[in-house]
């Protein structure tokens, strides 16, 4: 048991600097596009939503590389390229180079957002799959929360030159997770899937769960590969997998529907917007990143006790709810704190509920043969629909100056997701990776 929560901390150090590096441009949003003097258009496409492309790249790929060369090296690489990006970034001598280094710190954003979440369900048992899957949400928001400290903190560090330095921070956990990474083995149910490596597999195994569970494993893995033909020559978009193929893609889709990446990469604007001067604007991000942290705990209590289901019914009403009164609040011209503390509550309920749920969902609700491919499929959905609202950010900002219509808009599309919930979605709490594929597939 120690082993497991070991090396699943260790992996999911890879959601801290997911969080990290997907927020600590908004310090450097405003800074870096009065010094290149873009246009919005410019500004949107290249300059903030550049890395989010890169994680559609990471994502979509990142699945045939974990399962073609396993879990393990594709995390340790998973580490270079948020090194290389972090330095890269802060060195920028242009809005060129810069996209570039950013778009590689986005690759590894992608990849890690398949690799960590598959590799984490891999090792766990259906009794604690969820929270430690969702031990990487922990540390997105964690790097979340210390991005918007961070960026509080550099601010005037280093004058006309602070956002070098909010940039250039991240190469430090880059490099503490690389190493701790090096330490984990291979993910045991990859080297039976993909090598029909027994021995390799059991001697992994053993370190993480006792002999009764440790042989019922092992005999459910084994009837998944007779079952599977190990998968090779499988052909993803059958009609066997359109069930989890679905669900993988709502539940992205509406993950950024939400409006949550809208919020963070753009919280200093809009609190100013709100009625915060930029200082204050700053450092209510904080308080963004602190209620994000303080929920996820309450998220991270409750998935393996009230399950995924329930965590959705409640963050989408959240949701519903804190979008219509930031709108109004927006629109009537109420005070800076009014805004704040409903913007508060949408993050809460983020926390709770998509942000708990996502990628502890996405990575068990496909057979061990195409976890891969599965976790790129949905990751990948997700990081699409986040590029394109990044993108559309500054337009929009344009467009609807008052900026009430924006958030209702947000708040529609999670009136359609509570009804994805309610109609559609499964409970997967309690269940094996290879009791799931069953029930998917009769569904």
């Amino acid at each position: 048991m120690k082993n497991v929560q070991k090396w699943s901390w260790a992996v999911a150090i890879a959601g801290f600097l997911f969080g990290f590096d997907t927020v600590v441009i908004s310090g450097a949003n405003e800074p870096i596009r009065n010094l290149w003097n873009t246009s919005s258009w410019f500004h949107g496409t290249f300059i903030m939503s550049m890395a989010l492309w890169g994680t559609v790249l990471g994502s979509l790929f990142g699945g045939r590389f974990i399962d073609k060369y396993g879990r393990k090296p594709i995390l340790v690489i998973i580490g270079g390229l948020y090194l290389l990006s972090a330095i890269g970034s802060a060195i920028a001598w242009d809005p060129y180079s810069f996209s570039f280094f950013r778009f590689i710190g986005g690759i590894g954003v992608g990849a890690s957002s398949v690799a960590a979440p598959a590799y984490i369900s891999e090792i766990s048992s259906s009794k604690n799959r969820g929270r430690l899957v969702a031990l990487y949400q922990f540390n997105i928001v964690f790097g979340i929360l210390m991005a918007f400290l961070s960026n509080f903190l550099l601010n005037d560090f280093g004058g006309v030159n602070d956002w070098r330095f909010m940039l250039g921070v991240e190469a430090i956990p880059a490099m503490i997770y690389t190493l701790f990474v090096l330490t984990i083995p291979e993910s045991p149910r990859w080297l039976l899937t993909k090598k029909g490596d027994m021995d390799a597999a059991s001697k992994i195994l053993k370190e993480l769960m006792n002999a009764q569970l440790l042989n019922e494993t092992l005999e459910a893995i084994q009837l998944e590969i007779q079952s599977e033909g190990r998968g090779k020559g499988e052909n993803f978009f059958s009609k066997r997998f359109r069930f989890p193929i679905l669900l993988a893609f709502l539940l992205s889709m509406f993950n950024q529907l939400s409006g949550i990446n809208f919020i963070l990469y753009y919280a200093p604007s809009i609190l100013e917007k709100a009625g915060f001067a930029t200082s204050g604007s700053l450092l209510s991000s904080v308080s963004i990143g602190g209620v994000n942290l303080l929920f996820t705990f309450i998220g991270l209590y409750l998935i393996d006790r009230a399950g995924r289901r329930t965590l959705m019914y409640i963050g989408s009403i959240g949701y519903i709810i804190s979008l219509v009164l930031v709108a109004y609040g927006f629109y009537s011209d109420a005070s800076a704190y009014f805004n704040l503390s409903f913007i508060l509550l949408f993050i809460a309920s983020h926390a709770v509920g998509q942000g708990a749920v996502i990628w502890v969902f996405i990575s068990e609700i496909f057979p061990n043969s195409v976890r891969g491919i599965g976790q790129s499929w949905g990751t990948g959905t997700h990081w699409v629909f986040a590029a394109l609202i990044t993108l559309m950010g500054p337009v929009l900002m344009e467009i609807y100056p008052e900026g009430y219509q924006i958030f209702i808009i947000f708040a529609i599309c999670m009136i359609v997701q509570l009804l994805f919930t309610h109609f559609i979605m499964p409970e997967t709490k309690g269940k094996s990776l290879e009791e799931l594929k069953s029930l998917l597939e009769e569904n």
